[in-house]
């Protein structure tokens, strides 16, 4: 069965989606998403863009200015509910890690 869209976050869209709970631009969320990272996670501008675009599509973020070319964005409720759904998920995933983890320390 195919995954619906935005079922499952890929890391650069979570902490794109993360960086938008603050009103900024595109240059701004790359920015971050370094930081936050420490480096570990590198959204360049094409994939930033395509995503941006597809989650304006989805209602889960709106364009909160324009000015010359840059645009700012902001999360909205729908955004932020996909956003806790996929944390939500991932540590079910992490608690099953334990679990199984954990039980094979016991034999």
């Amino acid at each position: 069965m195919a995954r619906a869209k935005f079922q499952t976050l890929t890391e650069p869209m979570f902490y794109i989606l993360l960086c938008l709970r603050e009103e900024c631009c595109g240059a701004d969320v790359m920015a971050r998403v370094e930081v936050l990272t420490r480096g570990r996670v590198s959204v360049g501008p094409g994939t930033l863009y395509n995503l941006l675009d597809s989650f304006l599509e989805a209602g889960m973020i709106r364009e909160t200015s324009v000015v010359g070319r840059k645009r700012s964005y902001l999360i909205t409720d729908k955004g932020r509910e996909t956003l806790e759904a996929e944390y939500r998920r991932l540590l079910a995933l992490t608690e099953d890690y334990k679990t199984f983890v954990k039980g094979e320390n016991l034999g």
